[in-house]
């Protein structure tokens, strides 16, 4: 993120806590807010928002079980990778899934809406995923896992083309891609980027490999350490600038690491530090990626890190994405300084999602993590994913949208790339854009989660205001101003249509969300 000259902190920021009002559960703290007067923190990349397929998803193979005992899986039977899943891994957590269908209309419609995006098509499987010769799917050869179709690839890329979307993607690392010494070989990325131009589609960013301070588990050869993976990034930077200069190299995409005291230990064997990482891979990267998930979804019970739903509205559980980000920052000013900072994977909690987070609890995250992130500088953060498990933007049963979809939609159209100072106040999550499409205004997001006290916000010119709210917490449904958000019968989106507020004060409701678009208040960083 740029900073403009001469900033301060809090400088021209109108908002003022009235203390002297008693505390009492009837009367919250009162925010004063004039908009114009919003110091610009910074820009953010126009593919900010974006989301990932996931590599899995696009072959077939077995992805996380649906909690549901009675949902319908298809069966694995004679299926293309039917056998597709990480290293090591518990079978009894995973079922199998048909490759996604890309050229869906609806799929298509919902995507092109978040348009321009980054679509990322990585995850663990895709370190163990050989790029097939010929249009037919096959048996993959020793040393991979599953076969990407040149069929399948070219879907992706004709979704990307038709949604307005930027292909990010990591390369196969495992077994298979190496030569007798165990040494990486670009022969895999080199015919995928080739076929890619083929096509006519273009490959915009890409990592080494998806998390390599979980290589053991994500398919590298036994025994992989960071000497290794530092020669093989070195190769795959060398093949990238030889042969693909305008991609953008993204690295090193590591998980498992943060401030917070829960981080896990990192002197297991099977854990690679990015520190180490980094310094036996030496530069090279554009950009610094790095994945965040809170907490480990119900699916991997027994395993130390889960949540719960009553903490979904918690300060310790929002900041979390901070802390994460905190850890990762520190490495890239020592390592990379002034280079960006791309989330490339995200959701509620790794493993899938937790139940809730198809409902509305979890639009709290979702918006505010967006606002936390953009505020901190981060370019890109690719939520993961867009149609498949719990932690889904869209059901991948009906590719219905679920809440979080309703408030990407949002945040699209009224969130634009500057990013303005609107402070960090108790009582009320508060961030604020130049709005997108419209000069001189700002669009203003206030999350209250306090679940049983309405926020107040008195701003000093009219607004227009998109109020989320549910009629329960885990619901799966949202309501935009009191109606309920749906499809129309042709797959048209509705229209998100605002309710005009006077100037003066407004209540957002308990556990509610509110965008709130002042068109009138000439900010001089918004024109």
């Amino acid at each position: 993120m740029t900073r403009s000259s001469g900033f301060k902190v809090g400088m021209g920021i109108v908002i003022a806590a009235l203390a002297a009002i008693p505390k009492t559960a009837a009367q919250a703290p009162m925010l004063s807010v004039d908009p114009s007067r919003l110091p610009r923190l910074g820009t953010i990349d126009e593919r900010f928002q974006s989301y990932n397929v996931e590599m899995v998803e696009v072959t077939g193979g077995r992805f996380w079980k649906p909690y549901s005992s009675s949902a319908t899986t298809p069966s694995a039977r004679g299926a293309d990778n039917a056998e597709n899943m990480p290293a090591s891994a518990n079978p009894d957590l995973y079922a199998y899934r048909e490759p996604i269908d890309l050229s869906t209309r609806r799929l298509r419609i919902l995507a092109a809406a978040l348009a321009p995006a980054y679509l990322r098509v990585s995850g663990t499987w895709a370190n163990s995923t050989y790029f097939a010769e010929s249009d037919q799917p096959s048996t993959p050869p020793n040393g991979f896992r599953a076969v990407l179709s040149r069929e399948r690839w070219k879907g992706v890329i004709d979704f990307a083309r038709a949604v307005g979307a930027g292909v990010v993607t990591s390369m196969a690392i495992s077994p298979g891609a190496r030569d007798a010494a165990g040494r990486w070989q670009s022969d895999q990325a080199r015919r995928l980027f080739a076929y890619t131009r083929f096509i006519g589609g273009r490959i915009a960013a890409a990592e080494f490999m998806n998390e390599p301070t979980l290589a053991a588990m994500g398919g590298a050869p036994k025994g992989y350490d960071a000497a290794a993976y530092g020669r093989d990034f070195k190769a795959f930077v060398a093949f990238i600038r030889n042969n693909q200069p305008d991609v953008i190299v993204l690295g090193p995409g590591s998980i498992g690491e943060t401030t917070a005291s829960q981080s896990p230990p990192q002197s297991s064997s099977d854990f690679l530090r990015t520190r180490d990482l980094l310094a036996a891979s030496g530069p090279g990267i554009d950009a610094f990626s790095y994945h965040h998930y809170g907490a480990l979804s119900q699916r991997c019970s027994g395993i130390p890190g889960q949540t719960t739903p009553e903490a979904a509205l918690s300060e310790t559980w929002l900041k979390s994405t901070e802390q994460t980000l905190a850890f990762y920052r520190s490495l890239r000013d020592e390592f990379a300084p002034d280079k960006p900072m791309w989330l490339t994977e995200t959701a509620e909690a790794a493993c899938g999602g937790n139940p809730w987070a198809s409902t509305f609890l979890d639009t709290f995250r979702y918006l505010d993590q967006l606002g936390r992130l953009a505020r901190a500088g981060v370019q890109m953060v690719a939520h993961n994913t867009l149609a498949a498990s719990d932690y889904g933007l869209l059901d991948e049963t009906t590719l219905r949208p679920r809440p979080n979809y309703w408030a990407a939609l949002l945040w699209r159209r009224l969130m634009g790339t500057t990013v303005l100072d609107a402070g960090v106040h108790q009582g009320m999550h508060l961030y604020a854009h130049c709005r997108r499409g419209v000069r001189g205004a700002v669009t203003l997001l206030a999350i209250n989660t306090d679940k049983t006290s309405a926020a107040k916000l008195r701003l000093p010119a009219a607004s227009e205001r998109y109020t989320l709210s549910a009629d329960h917490l885990q619901s799966a449904s949202v309501k935009l101003n009191g109606t309920v958000l749906e499809l129309g019968p042709n797959d048209d989106l509705p229209p998100l249509a605002a309710v005009t507020s006077p100037p003066g004060l407004i209540e957002i409701g308990p556990a509610a969300i509110a965008f709130l678009t002042v068109g009138d208040a000439k900010n001089p960083a918004c024109d």
